[in-house]
C-alpha cells in the first residue's frame, strides 16, 4: 500500500508540475507549501580529441549558456568528463521550473538572433568536420524530498571542486520505486551527515537504461570523495537502513559513475 502510494503522489506531482507549466493548471502556489519540483536535462555532448574539444567548449560558453539564461534556463552546470567511458565528454546540467521549458528550449534558441550569431561556428560546421560525435540526452524529474538542485558554496568563489555524478539502473519499475523511497526514508540524512554534499536527486522520465534515478555530488577533492564515502558505508544508520528486508533485496542492478571537474564558466 505504501509503495502504491508513494508512486502514484510522484507521478501526479510531476505531471501536475508540467501542465502547470503549460498553462493548462494554474500555477498557484499556496501558502507554506514546498518549494515545486525542478525538471533538469542531463545533455552530455560526445566529442573527439582535436578540434572539437575547443570548439564545443567555445559554443557552450559563448553561445548557449547565455541563450539558455535568457530563456530562464538557470544556474547552468557544464562539467568535462574526468573518470568515465567515452572521454571526452562535456556534460550541462539545465535545471528549469518546468518540462515545456527544455523540451521547446531548442525551438526557442533558433529563434534567437544572438545566439545565432554566437553559435554559427559550432552550428554551421562542415559535415567534413562536425563539432560533436553525439548528443545524449535525457530528461529527470526532482526527487519528492530533495526538490530543488543545490549550487555548491565554493562556486561563487570559483573555489576547487570536483562532483560524482551516479546513475542506479534498477533490475524492475517496483525496485526501483523502493530505491527512491529509500532515499525518502533516512538516506537524504545520512549523506549530509557523512560529507556527500548533494547537488541533486532526480528519476528520469524520458531517455536510456530505464527504470532508473540520477544524483550528483560535490567534494573538494577525491581524497575527501574516498574518505567520505568510506564513512558513509560504515554509518550505522546506513547500514541499519540498507539491511531492512524492504531494500536488502537486489534493488541496484546496475551503477554508472562518473567523475567530473566544473568548467570555469560553469555556474553550478
Amino acid at each position: 500500500m505504501r509503495r502504491r502510494q508513494f508512486l502514484t503522489k510522484s507521478i501526479a506531482a510531476a505531471t501536475a508540475s508540467t501542465l502547470a507549466g503549460a498553462g493548462e493548471i494554474p500555477a498557484v502556489a499556496a501558502p507554506n507549501t514546498p518549494p515545486q519540483r525542478q525538471f533538469y536535462e542531463l545533455r552530455q555532448y560526445r566529442l573527439q580529441n582535436g578540434p572539437q574539444t575547443k570548439l564545443a567548449d567555445d559554443y557552450v560558453s559563448g553561445a548557449l549558456l547565455p541563450a539558455l539564461n535568457r530563456l530562464g534556463i538557470a544556474p547552468v552546470g557544464v562539467f568535462h568528463l574526468d573518470i568515465g567511458p567515452e572521454t571526452p565528454t562535456t556534460t550541462l546540467l539545465l535545471p528549469a521550473a518546468n518540462a515545456d521549458l527544455l523540451a521547446t528550449a531548442d525551438l526557442r534558441l533558433a529563434e534567437d538572433a544572438a545566439f545565432l550569431a554566437a553559435a554559427e561556428p559550432f552550428w554551421n560546421a562542415p559535415a567534413s568536420h562536425p563539432p560533436f560525435v553525439r548528443i545524449d540526452s535525457s530528461l529527470l524529474v526532482a526527487f519528492e524530498g530533495w526538490p530543488q538542485l543545490r549550487v555548491p558554496a565554493s562556486t561563487a568563489a570559483k573555489g576547487k571542486r570536483i562532483f560524482q555524478l551516479r546513475l542506479y539502473e534498477s533490475p524492475t519499475p517496483a525496485a526501483h520505486v523502493r530505491k527512491v523511497e529509500m532515499f525518502h526514508r533516512g538516506e537524504f540524512e545520512i549523506f549530509e551527515r557523512t560529507g556527500l554534499h548533494p547537488v541533486f536527486f532526480s528519476q528520469t522520465l524520458v531517455g536510456a537504461r530505464l527504470p532508473s534515478l540520477t544524483y550528483m555530488l560535490t567534494f573538494a577533492d577525491m581524497a575527501e570523495l574516498t574518505a567520505n564515502w568510506q564513512t558513509f558505508s560504515a554509518d550505522p544508520e546506513w547500514k541499519k537502513l540498507s539491511s531492512a528486508p524492504r531494500y536488502a533485496e537486489p534493488i541496484v542492478s546496475n551503477i554508472t559513475n562518473l567523475i567530473l571537474s566544473p568548467a570555469a564558466y560553469s555556474q553550478i
